[in-house]
């Protein structure tokens, strides 16, 4: 073996020899008969007499040679172990031969390593899993390390995993000169969104940075958001709806029933765009669900229903106040309600009790679209002369009270007739029982749920009080059948007089 002082000699004579060369490659030749030894970790950092410096890092391999520490004491390379290598500053890795190589076998070159694609940025929704790949080519023994550039967290070096995130891990792919270092994040959170770099650890750290992009489906705050919501009728309303998620959701407002929305009195439209949506005077047909609706390009969609209920006192409507009905037929009179809440209904006669179904009375209410209208029907089976009068609809809430009245007559039929003019086969047994004629104005047959021609064209507004002289005025208008007849009789009497007595003053100037 050589004295150590020899070593020291070599490196001065390589040093000496290259000071010339214009280039920043440095080539440490192999000390000869250097102890041989496994590689190792070594750091060596000198200046050559041309200015180049040259460094090795503790993560460089040691090229071979036997352990040791020399030092130049102010001369150019110091380092620990005969094969320490020496990098240019130009980026050129440069280490000497194995021990005991041969001389021509003694200068090798090893390129540094390099990125050979881009880390691509990726968005994946949250919750699922992800991995960013980093490719490497000419790696050596150089290592790979993963950082999460915001965070400024080591996650992985090499095959080691230094966060504690338990989400985190790391694989390498190896393909034909380089490899691909992947990092893996499992169950992503909103928080994992960020740059992410992959670095090498030359003596001037490469690195690389790919983007990943976290997106969160929307998501409805109930607690921020309205819930269902009771509210007088004219009075304003606020409705909120409050949604996160990443990008920012979008939210639009829409009715249930897709029926267009009144903002104010003046503004109707389809759908209403915003985090809060403000009704004017709001009115029993605004009542319904609203659907708040929460988007960000992120699946699901997701939405929350509010329902709006506008409370009001109940309001009757009644088609015909005077109905006419023949004996011994049924008769059915109606009335309409609105009211919100749902109204008691039911009927009296006059200021009695109240009317149940029996066999002489059948009560109906049908709910009608929307839900706060009730089609109120009272059938009053095989009507008589005690039937006459007047009968009341009344309705009920919490809002108030109202009632209706309608004012029920009966008519009798014809007991006599002259075969040929009058018939009471002919009038009341070809329209049937069921045609539950009313009288009461000049339209003889008119029904019951015909307009009544001798009111208003538009439905009477109950107001509690039916309009009883208008009442006995279309009764007084209405046609006798029996009188009819017998002013018929009358009239032919009267015209077979006159041609008598025409024929007869004829015959009394011929014979003159």
């Amino acid at each position: 073996m050589l004295p150590p002082s020899w070593h020291l000699i070599g490196a001065l004579l390589v040093l000496a020899a290259t000071a010339g060369d214009s280039t920043n490659k440095i080539i440490l030749p192999q000390i000869l008969n250097g102890g041989g030894g496994g590689g190792g970790v070594g750091t060596a950092q000198g200046k050559h007499p041309s200015g180049t410096k040259t460094v090795a890092t503790g993560l460089v391999p040691n090229f071979g040679g036997a352990a040791g520490n020399g030092a130049g004491g102010g001369g150019p390379v110091a380092g620990s172990g005969t094969g320490s290598t020496v990098v240019g500053s130009n980026g050129v890795i440069v280490a000497g031969g194995g021990a005991n190589v041969p001389t021509s076998n003694l200068n090798i070159v090893v390129e540094e390593p390099e990125f050979t694609e881009y880390i691509e940025n990726v968005t994946v929704p949250a919750g699922r899993n992800v991995k960013l790949g980093c490719s490497v080519k000419n790696l050596g023994s150089y290592k790979v390390a993963w950082m999460h550039f915001e965070q400024s967290a080591i996650l992985t070096v090499h095959n080691h995993v230094i966060t504690r995130n338990p989400r985190i891990s790391v694989t390498h792919d190896k393909h034909d000169r380089h490899r691909t270092w992947y990092l893996h994040i499992n169950n992503v959170h909103e928080e994992d969104r960020g740059r992410y770099m992959c670095q090498i650890n030359t003596v001037t750290a490469k690195t690389q940075f790919g983007y990943l992009n976290v997106v969160v489906p929307p998501n409805i705050d109930d607690s921020l958001s309205s819930s269902d919501v009771i509210v007088r009728e004219g009075a304003n309303i606020s409705l909120r709806c409050r949604a996160s998620g990443s990008p920012r959701p979008i939210i639009k407002w829409k009715r249930d029933d897709n029926s267009r929305i009144a903002i104010n009195k003046n503004h109707i439209v389809n759908e209403w765009e915003g985090d809060t949506l403000e009704i004017t005077r709001i009115s029993r047909l605004d009542m319904g669900a609203y659907l708040c609706i929460a988007s960000n390009g992120v699946p699901p969609t997701v939405s929350k229903r509010i329902k709006v209920s506008v409370d009001f006192p109940p309001m009757l409507l009644i088609p015909h106040q005077l109905v006419g009905a023949p004996e011994g037929f049924n008769v059915t009179i109606e009335c309409f309600t609105e009211a919100h809440p749902t109204s008691l209904n039911y009927w009296t006669r006059g200021e009695g009790p109240i009317i149940h179904d029996s066999h002489k009375y059948k009560v109906e209410a049908t709910v009608g679209l929307p839900a706060y209208k009730t089609h109120m029907k009272l059938t009053i089976i095989n009507v008589s002369s005690g039937d006459d009068g007047i009968y009341k609809c009344v309705a009920k809430n919490p809002r108030g009270e109202t009632d209706g009245i309608i004012r029920l007559y009966v008519s009798y039929p014809p007991t006599t007739a002259s075969s040929g003019i009058y018939s009471t086969d002919s009038h009341w047994g070809e329209n049937g029982i069921n045609n539950n004629y009313a009288y009461g104005g000049p339209d003889s047959t008119r029904s019951i749920y015909a307009q009544d021609k001798n009111k208003t064209q538009n439905p009477l507004l109950a107001n509690g009080n039916a309009n009883e002289a208008d009442a006995e005025s279309n009764g007084s208008r209405g046609h006798n059948p029996s009188m009819a007849i017998a002013w018929l009789f009358v009239v032919i009497a009267t015209l077979l007089l006159t041609i008598r007595s025409a024929v007869g003053s004829s015959h009394s100037l011929s014979l003159c």
